[in-house]
């Protein structure tokens, strides 16, 4: 062992280098070129972050070293380029194994971060699927957004509800399945309405044997698989068969079942001899840009929706597919078959990244001829005609802001606008609703839900639950927690409406004044004497209330905003009520499962029966014993 090195007395000290002021010094190109010769040859992912530790920039590389260095060249091919680089103040480098993963990394992070100057996918709701759960005795068929946490089987993606309820209801039909909740499931104790139409088989009071109903969900499992035809040929086998041994009734019966799936094969079959396969057609048109998708399952279109991603007039269709197309699969599963209008620039990368993520072959193709150039033609018009209705939109929505910023004094056209309202029934069950608007019309996935829970606050005080909707909404956004972002539904507004008179508004000044936050424009919407649309009056600190010209756009567009914050705050109460009567109180008791619950229920016909009964009572049914049936009646009895 060597001992370290010491300085003599007299040496002079130097000061510490400042790692951090010397990168300050560099800026734009100076600093990527810095990093280039730093950056390995390698494939990975870049960042270029600007002030303020804003994420400018996300790209993906084959190499990282080679991809920089072409920033640092100073050869742009748009303006917009050229000033991304001059505003870039620090780069962050990842490695990855392959290009594949480095395409999936970089969906990924322009996903949660959004850069600036990425084309980004907006508007990027999940998809409704059909869920055929695996958890239960009877399986049930239910509607699913999100996660696949429960298990089952997933069939989708339906890009609209419309065709996910028309399937279900074709499902139910066909193949009598349940679609109640477990807890009536274990609470009926006779057939319900669903099974008297013949649109459920009834496994909850044993009409139909578990074995019988499981034949049921496996058939409607093969229909959904693609094989709608096997299915329809055994129905049609099986009433031949009823029909010769004169069970006419069953025959019948048979037969509307073959029919209700004849109608669905029928209506949504689009002649794409595909049973899975996701069609993107892109048009773009001065700095805007549509992409059409439409799914095709089991030899059936089931959906298309239409997103606006936020592009810039450089962007080729080709560039806007690529980056569509990573962020888009992200969180949904990939099928064997995409088809694009559009050739892309990179298209076995794109290849092997959706394979990677889906763990099996997946092919892009841009059809040429035949059937599925004819798809995606379709796609491309329905793209174009979305694209001109928007800007259409977009044009008169600009005329409106303005319009509301001269109307409140606003220094410029508001970019979000903010909606409050309250609602409870009779005091119960208070919610409070926020509800989001900008330049693209309402923004849905900002918009929330505020349950009332300040116990102090007397059932029905408006004034009170609006002051606390308030206080915690905007002490979110002083706090600057690392969610409350634009893209969370929690960014600073330029303009806040609220529904209500001067009471309203003086309660939710005096909750901005608490927060230092007095700068934000609140302003009251208060009904006319009779609730008459056309004679709101409107209340604005230091401004005598007043209103405006009945048949004023701007009036009618401030109406639309009120409308939708009135109704999106009494579908959240009446979602609060609808739980509260499906809820039965012997769930919450431990130890007693389905089939004790349907025991006690078939006993003492409900849950309030249960709750008078005596222990010895209790005692009788079967599968509950004296310690069970005494934490029931302390239950009951507290």
């Amino acid at each position: 062992m060597t001992d370290e090195p010491t300085l003599p007395e007299d040496a002079p000290i130097m000061p510490p280098v400042d790692l951090e002021a010397m990168n300050e010094l560099l800026i734009g190109g100076e600093l990527i070129r810095k990093e280039a010769a730093l950056a390995p040859d390698k494939p990975g992912v870049y960042r270029m972050i600007g002030t303020d530790s804003e994420v400018l920039y996300v790209g993906k590389a084959k190499s990282l070293k080679k991809r920089i260095l072409q920033y640092a060249q100073g050869r742009f091919h748009s303006n917009r380029i050229a000033r991304m680089v001059s505003l870039t103040r620090e780069m962050v480098l990842v490695r990855t194994e392959t290009e594949g993963e480095a395409l999936l990394l970089e969906a990924r992070l322009i996903k949660s971060l959004k850069p600036r100057y990425n084309v980004l996918l907006r508007d990027d709701k999940s998809f409704a699927e059909i869920l055929v759960r695996k958890d239960h005795e009877a399986p049930q068929i239910t509607k699913h957004r999100g996660a696949h946490t429960i298990k089952g089987e997933y069939y989708g993606p339906f890009a609209s509800t419309l065709a996910v309820n028309r399937t279900l209801d074709t499902l139910q039909r066909a193949f009598l399945l349940r679609t109640c909740t477990d807890n009536v499931y274990a609470s009926r104790t006779r057939p319900c309405m669903l099974h008297q139409i013949k649109r459920c088989s009834a496994p909850c009071t044993g009409e139909i044997g578990l074995d019988a109903y499981g034949e049921l969900v496996k058939q409607a499992q093969t229909f959904l698989n693609g094989k709608s035809r096997a299915v329809i040929e055994d129905l049609s086998a099986r009433m031949m068969r009823a029909s010769e041994d004169m069970e006419f009734e069953r025959a019948a019966h048979l037969r509307d079942r073959m029919r209700a799936l004849n109608h669905v094969v029928m209506s949504s079959s689009v002649g794409l001899n595909e049973a899975e396969a996701d069609v993107f057609a892109v048009h773009a048109e001065g700095g805007y840009a549509c992409v059409q998708s439409v799914f095709y399952r089991a030899g059936q279109n089931w959906g298309d929706r239409a997103y606006f991603p936020r592009v810039d007039i450089s962007d080729s269709e080709g560039d806007i597919l690529d980056a569509f197309l990573g962020q888009f699969y992200q969180d949904k599963p990939v099928p064997k078959l995409v088809l694009i209008s559009h050739g892309l620039s990179e298209p076995d990368l794109m290849m092997e990244a959706l394979s990677l993520k889906a763990d099996r072959k997946v092919q892009i193709t841009c059809p040429q001829r035949g059937e599925k150039l004819d798809v995606v033609q379709h796609a491309l018009n329905n793209a174009r005609a979305a694209l001109g209705r928007r800007m259409a939109e977009q044009s008169a929505q600009s005329k409106l802001l303005q319009g509301v910023a001269e109307t409140f004094g606003l220094s410029a056209p508001p970019t979000r606008i903010e909606i409050y309202d309250n609602s409870h029934l009779s005091g119960t069950h208070a919610v409070g609703g926020m509800v989001v608007a900008g330049p693209e019309g309402f923004m849905k996935g900002q918009y929330r839900k505020f349950t009332i829970r300040d116990l102090d606050t007397v059932a029905g005080d408006d004034y009170a639950m609006m002051r606390e909707v308030f206080r915690r909404r905007f002490l979110r956004l002083k706090n600057r927690a690392s969610d409350a972002s634009e893209d969370e539904g929690f960014g600073k507004p330029d303009l806040v409406l609220v529904d209500g008179g001067q009471g309203q508004l003086d309660a939710v000044l005096g909750v901005m004044d608490e927060l230092g936050m007095s700068d934000i424009k609140i302003v009251g919407v208060a009904k006319g004497p009779n609730r008459d649309a056309g004679m709101e009056r409107f209340f604005m600190p230091g401004r005598l209330p007043f209103m405006m010209e009945p048949k004023s756009p701007v009036l009618y567009y401030l109406q639309r905003l009120r409308d939708e914050a009135h109704r999106y705050a009494i579908g959240a109460n009446r979602q609060k009520r609808a739980a509260a009567l499906t809820k039965n109180p012997l769930d919450e008791i431990d130890g007693i499962g389905a089939r004790r619950k349907r025991a006690l229920l078939q006993a003492f016909g409900s849950a309030r029966e249960v709750g008078e009964a005596r222990v010895e009572d209790l005692m009788k049914i079967e599968g509950i014993n004296a310690a069970m049936a005494q934490k029931i009646y302390d239950y009951f009895h507290g």
